[in-house]
């Protein structure tokens, strides 16, 4: 089904409902074209202001005892907008008569609204394609003033070619090509072959981190290759940019193809033979877009465990660990069991565990930034209760039960307990389900 027409059909209800109030108040109407050269009333408003509301619509002139009653009881029972009366004026000092009030009563018709979809559509896809010939001609840059050059020179070797470039190459032809589908109108089979190319994108993305050690590490050590590379990057062409700028582009162009599509089915009729091209192509783009999303948030877990890992002094306390996700850290009040003044910890918490740490020393050599591991707490046998903080109050008060502790954490900051509170809670739920 159309997506508008059940609102056609609440706008002509509002219709049919404000034309039974009007019997019912014995109200006589007679159908009149709009004329803004008669007295009583004045259209101020530019009505394309209002489309889709007053395309197509009708005007009926009121008996002059009624106008004012019935223009501001009925026109918002009809267009549900109170500040349309703003764009309306009477004149008082206007001769009133039995034709002087022209009124809206009619409503769009599913044509209209089929029509305006067509237009949203139509511009979505010259917009698509005025992006996907801006992405080409940075992917050319790539192509041509690296990968070609590179390729006849031999500054790098084939295998450190492929590392840094991945499929590049074939990812440009595959816009190429839709490019091409684009320009002639032919969006479904356009979409088909570029389906077929979408798993280029997760193995680009799986290679990028790769990529971008192996292209600093030739820098580094290929004399030729660094020379080379900060020649192309001054050409005009580039406009400032690096190497290291343009490599993600095909991931970023995954992300808008995403929002292009999905633009474009919500403007599409079902009836169309387009419409479940478009269906299966906004789901494929969609998985791909998890999966590089998941490779990206696998990397970030895995460089704030490293992190984590180099903060904490000596090697006993294993962080990196796989299945094993960072949550949160922050710095918390431990309140002692037999009355003693408040312990300042730093504690981290992951999926599986919590660790507390104290700083080292400061004068400690080796150690003076890095933290030393006071306690790991498994959370799978943890229970969590929030003793207050409950109100807007002064901070609050964690307990955090275990098998054989009770671990009670304060803070003054009562943003900062819930915020605790909500994490230990979600994450002992999520590792006991």
């Amino acid at each position: 089904m159309w997506g508008g027409s059940a609102s056609v059909s609440r706008r002509r209800y509002r219709s049919e409902t404000c034309g039974e109030a009007a019997a019912e108040s014995e109200i006589g109407l007679q159908n009149e074209s709009l004329d803004c050269s008669l007295p009583g009333l004045e259209v101020l408003c530019k009505w394309q202001r209002f489309s889709p509301l007053l395309e197509g619509v009708e005007f009926l002139a009121l008996d002059p005892t009624l106008q004012h009653r019935l223009f501001f009881c009925c026109v918002p029972i009809l267009l549900g907008s109170p500040g349309f009366f703003t764009s309306l004026c009477i004149n008082p000092d206007s001769a009133m008569s039995a034709s002087s009030l022209p009124f809206v009563v009619g409503a769009n018709t599913v044509e209209d609204q089929r029509a305006r979809w067509e237009r949203k559509r139509s511009r979505t896809a010259k917009e698509l394609l005025e992006t996907e010939h801006k992405y080409l001609e940075q992917l050319d840059l790539v192509l041509t003033y690296f990968v070609t050059i590179l390729k006849a020179k031999g500054t790098l070797k084939p295998a450190v070619l492929e590392t840094i470039f991945g499929p590049l190459e074939s990812l440009y032809s595959a816009s190429h090509v839709l490019s091409l589908h684009l320009e002639k109108g032919n969006l479904g089979p356009g979409l088909e072959n570029f389906c077929q190319s979408l798993d280029l994108y997760g193995h680009y993305a799986e290679n990028l981190e790769h990529a971008n050690k192996t292209l600093k590490e030739q820098v580094r050590k290929n004399k030729s290759f660094r020379r080379f590379k900060k020649l192309q990057e001054t050409r005009p062409q580039f406009q400032g940019r690096l190497l290291e700028d343009l490599l993600p582009l095909p991931l970023q162009r995954l992300r808008q193809y995403k929002h292009f599509f999905r633009d474009l089915l919500e403007n599409t009729s079902p009836d169309t033979a387009e419409y479940q091209k478009l269906a299966k192509t906004v789901k494929s783009v969609c998985e791909v877009s998890h999966w590089v999303q998941d490779i990206f948030d696998k990397r970030e877990n895995s460089l704030q465990l490293l992190r984590v890992q180099k903060l904490l002094k000596g090697q006993k306390t294993q962080v990196l660990t796989a299945g094993r996700w960072y949550i949160r850290e922050g710095w918390l009040l431990v309140v002692p069991a037999k009355g003693e003044e408040l312990k300042r910890r730093m504690f981290f918490l992951f999926s599986d565990i919590l660790i507390a740490a104290k700083p080292c020393h400061p004068l400690h050599l080796l150690n003076s930034s890095k933290l030393s591991c006071q306690a790991v707490y498994p959370l799978h046998q943890c229970s969590v209760d929030k003793v207050f903080g409950h109100t807007w109050s002064q901070g609050g008060l964690l307990s955090l039960s275990f098998p054989h502790k009770t671990l009670l954490l304060m803070s003054s900051n009562q943003h900062e307990i819930n915020d605790w509170y909500r994490s230990l809670t979600a994450a002992v739920r999520q590792l006991k389900a």
